[in-house]
């Protein structure tokens, strides 16, 4: 591989132009060595952030991170086919949709992490199930996908290792908000799970990381150029999530929401929108099956349960609940018309559920019910939302998150559109 000089690099795209493959495969490649310093790459990342990168530069940049470890090797006897959210408040998506598509004959291996903040980690919440592991070897993956159809767990160490370390700087400087490089280190380590076929569900509204549709629209675009770029059949729903998604915001509250939907029933937008990825999921894999139909007979759930055993976890088991309980109430009649997203995920996050650093513990009965939803009527004094945690001291900070985020009107608000619109 051709030797560049960091710093030129870092002023070609400092000065507005467009870096060469090889230029960007040397600099993945070096900062993964360590050949590239800490300082050096932060400068690039920022020049990325303030200059961007076009599809071309994108798609090598992602193909760089995903070179730089392994890449899995599934040998499944059904189509794959995988699903990827950009998170979101009460998301549990994932927890009925894996044995729903496994259901109906594909294969779905989901690669998943943890919580940061006030958007909620799928593994965090499978792990308020008795007994349950996140962590399997490559094998064990492998073996669960051909017996059951579905695996849930924590990423192998050998995916995407510059992703790990970029992900990091980028955390501490400023430099996040970047599409191509937000895209590039979800689908770097997509495309190293090897599924022929990748769903995304693209989220837009305050507890969204996007909070624009447009900004939402733009990364739903590049993700599935990057996809098909590197020969993945992709497709993208971009979802709103101004509102919290189901009743349940947490971790065992929302296993318990979405064990209700596996068994035929739950709140009507989660069920929306498990059925909508898994008709893209099916449509990927061909396979002519009717994803409502196989949710609504509760087939699915036997599958879930499958899943869950083979993981080591007692789906019987009792789910973790909270030492303390604490209710919000209306503080006026009429409708209910906005529930805030974001300051319900971080009333959640004051409560327990999540983390500020990813080293520190989650509370796994910690949570928000939604007894409440928008466009339902109201009366003072009426329970809103229930509280829970095992640290009453947190309550009173979990309360102030939730100062401004319930709006009650005389009129009813418009109906939501939970499914915007859909990008190939």
């Amino acid at each position: 591989m051709t030797a560049f000089a960091a710093v030129d690099v870092i002023r070609a795209k400092r000065d507005g132009g467009a870096l060469s493959d090889e230029q960007i495969r040397w600099v993945v490649d070096a900062y993964t060595r360590g050949d590239v310093a800490e300082p050096e790459m932060a400068a690039l990342a920022m020049a990325v952030f303030l200059r961007g990168m076009d599809a071309r530069e994108t798609a090598t940049w992602t193909g760089a991170m995903i070179d730089s470890g392994s890449r899995l090797s599934l040998r499944v006897d059904r189509p794959t086919v995988d699903k990827h959210s950009t998170g979101g408040v009460g998301d549990k998506i994932t927890l009925p949709l894996a044995p729903l598509v496994a259901t109906c004959g594909a294969a779905v291996p989901q690669l998943s992490g943890r919580g940061l903040g006030h958007t909620g980690g799928t593994l965090d919440k499978l792990e308020s199930i008795p007994g349950w592991r996140a962590a399997l070897s490559v094998d064990e993956i492998t073996a669960q996908l051909n017996s059951v159809g579905a695996v849930v767990c924590a990423a192998t160490s050998g995916l995407a290792p510059a992703d790990r370390k970029l992900y990091a700087l980028r955390d501490v400087t400023g430099t996040v908000e970047s599409v191509p490089l937000i895209a590039s280190s979800i689908m770097s380590k997509k495309i190293a799970e090897g599924s022929a076929g990748l769903v995304l569900d693209v989220k837009a509204g305050s507890g969204a990381f996007m909070k624009s549709v447009s900004d939402a629209s733009e990364l739903a675009r590049t993700l599935v150029e990057i996809g098909t770029a590197h020969g993945v059949a992709t497709t993208a729903l971009l979802t709103d999530m101004n509102t919290p998604l189901g009743a349940a915001v947490g971790n065992a509250v929302e296993v318990a929401e979405a064990v209700e939907v596996l068994q035929g029933g739950g709140p009507a937008d989660v069920v929306e929108l498990t059925v909508a990825l898994a008709r893209e999921m099916l449509a990927l894999a061909g396979l002519s099956v009717d994803p409502a139909r196989v949710l609504a007979s509760g087939e699915a759930y036997e599958t879930w349960c499958r899943m869950i055993t083979a993981q080591g976890g007692d789906c019987s088991a009792p789910l973790p609940r909270p030492a303390h309980v604490a209710v919000v109430e209306a503080a006026g009649s009429g409708y209910l018309s906005a529930l805030d997203a974001y300051a319900v995920g971080v009333a959640a996050w004051r409560l327990g559920a999540g983390r500020a650093r990813k080293e520190d513990p989650v509370q796994h009965a910690a949570g928000i019910r939604c007894l409440a939803k928008p466009g339902e009527q109201v009366t003072e004094g009426q329970p809103l939302l229930e509280l829970h945690t095992d640290t009453p001291e947190a309550v009173p900070a979990a309360l102030d998150a939730l100062a401004t985020a319930v709006e009650i009107t005389d009129k009813a608000p418009e109906a939501r559109e939970l499914i915007l619109h859909r990008v190939s």
